[in-house]
């Protein structure tokens, strides 16, 4: 099973956030014992940069924290066909776009993300991070 991981879901690990932060590290230790393949797009790994930057000062601990999600992360690739197709959906949200096409275009099962709802025109199953978890403790796996 493949999934990929939005970017709230990343930020609330590494950025500690409660109430989000136990749900969000529990999936993290199941990509880290390769229960799953997890993956986050190219552009999702800028955005997570620039955020995590101006909430972390020191560029050391960032990219320390990024080095550790091209670790255990398959980094879905943003390409030109990407965009186009993003930007002809026009959704409300361009960068949920880009992470639903990215999607598409890398045969991912399901996109883990607390805005579901963002993704209602998704023909990837989205699913926030409680309901994976515990579709995961009942299945073993998701698909």
């Amino acid at each position: 099973m493949k999934a990929l991981i939005d970017t709230n879901v990343i930020l609330d690990v590494i950025l500690h956030r409660v109430p989000f932060f136990d749900d969000a590290h529990a999936i993290f230790e199941l990509i880290e014992q390769h229960r799953f393949v997890a993956c986050v797009s190219s552009s999702a790994m800028t955005d997570i940069f620039y955020l995590v930057r101006r909430e972390v000062k020191d560029i050391k601990i960032v990219y320390s924290a990024l080095d550790k999600l091209s670790s255990i992360f398959t980094i879905a690739p943003v390409l030109e066909t990407t965009i186009k197709n993003a930007l002809s959906l026009r959704w409300k949200d361009f960068e949920d776009a880009v992470q639903y096409v990215t999607a598409q275009e890398n045969k991912i099962d399901c996109i883990i993300t607390r805005n579901a709802a963002d993704f209602e025109l998704s023909a990837v199953a989205c699913i926030t991070p409680a309901d994976f978890l515990s579709r995961f403790a009942t299945d073993h796996q998701y698909y």
